[in-house]
């Protein structure tokens, strides 16, 4: 982990008043120091500069790692790009946008050490797309996702995060050959929220989502072309629980969050919009994790769940982001496995 990661991490766990972070929290440290530390989040954060931004070209032709700027509603947003160095222009590639957690951002969801996603895009050939939430400073850090019900600072500005996650879609197909059957999306936390309302709003540009440590918390979810689920969490998760609500100490201003909808709820929820026979299959299972998935669906929308017995609030096989947390991201899946088998699983 890098200096600057590490220090914008600690900064987030131990200064998670300004927004909704998915990160443990000592609930009984005193007020007066908790303001303090606020304050001097605000002027670290205040003191970062915009992200180095390239300007866009028409076309990308070479492998490698581009920050792009565009305007959207008002605002100016970011999103990095990863061309892994088997692309070539004359076999579309399959796209994945990988979304961060809340109080996190584009750089530290693409921070190969914790989370894996570089390494993975080049052993699978696809392009990872990694944007940037809704911030209140220009650097673009402790950003969130408006997802719905949740959260914070996007959430009440009822930031239009669909129309910008669509746009980015959009111009990285005008820039490189994507494969429009393999559009995927990726969410740890916040950003898995924001995977389900854009498998709700986005229907026809996705094929199917990863959701990690994150539930569906849409306000609505009208369309009814099925969208391919896989749904990763673990039981002793303590932001987001398994059985519904928010962890009772992980965040001191509940008003920035909800009551997560439970695991079995956004399950079923889909299971049912999928038009999923109400028959299970058992993939893998042991002490530590299980994978089940109903496969009987209408267009492929098959829904799959993982669950993993402990790791708290992590991406599993990858390490925490957390260093002051005391639970240790699972190794006995690799999200980033599951993930690229069922989305291979979907052309099948």
């Amino acid at each position: 982990m890098t200096n600057e990661v590490e220090v914008d991490l600690r900064s987030i766990i131990s200064g998670f008043l300004v927004a909704i972070h998915f990160i443990a929290f000592d609930s009984k440290a005193h007020a007066g120091l908790r303001e303090k530390l606020k304050e001097r989040l605000l002027e670290k954060q205040q003191e970062k500069p915009a992200p180095i931004t390239i300007a866009t070209p028409e076309i990308i032709t070479s492998a490698g790692d581009y920050t792009f700027q565009i305007k959207h509603a008002g605002l100016d947003r970011y999103y990095r790009v990863h061309v892994p160095k088997s692309y070539t222009v004359q076999k579309p590639s399959p796209l994945l946008l990988v979304l961060h957690g809340g109080g996190g951002d584009m750089n530290i969801q693409a921070k190969d050490s914790i989370y894996g996603q570089l390494t993975k895009s080049e052993s699978e050939g696809f392009i990872a797309v990694f944007p940037n939430g809704m911030s209140a400073f220009a650097s673009g850090k402790l950003a969130t996702w408006n997802a719905g019900r949740c959260c914070g600072g996007a959430r009440d500005k009822a930031i239009d995060d669909v129309g910008f996650l669509k746009e980015v879609i959009l111009q990285t197909q005008r820039q490189l050959s994507v494969d429009p059957r393999q559009i995927f999306v990726a969410g740890m936390s916040n950003g898995a929220m924001m995977a389900y309302r854009l498998a709700c709003e986005l229907p026809g540009a996705i094929r199917a989502i990863a959701a990690v440590a994150g539930t569906d918390n849409t306000l609505e979810c009208v369309s009814e072309k099925p969208v391919g689920i896989l749904h990763i969490h673990a039981r002793d998760d303590d932001h987001v629980l398994y059985e519904g609500g928010a962890g009772k100490n992980a965040f001191p201003d509940k008003s920035k969050v909800t009551e997560f909808t439970s695991v079995p709820a956004t399950i079923e929820k889909w299971r049912k919009k999928n038009g999923c026979e109400d028959k299970i299959k058992v993939l893998f299972a042991n002490k530590e994790a299980r994978c089940e998935v109903f496969e009987s669906c209408h267009e492929q929308g098959k829904v799959q769940l993982c669950v993993t017995e402990h790791g708290g609030h992590s991406w599993p096989g990858g390490k925490k982001a957390n260093p002051f947390s005391h639970a240790k991201a699972s190794q006995a899946i690799s999200a980033n496995d599951v993930m690229w088998d069922f989305f291979r699983s979907l052309s099948r």
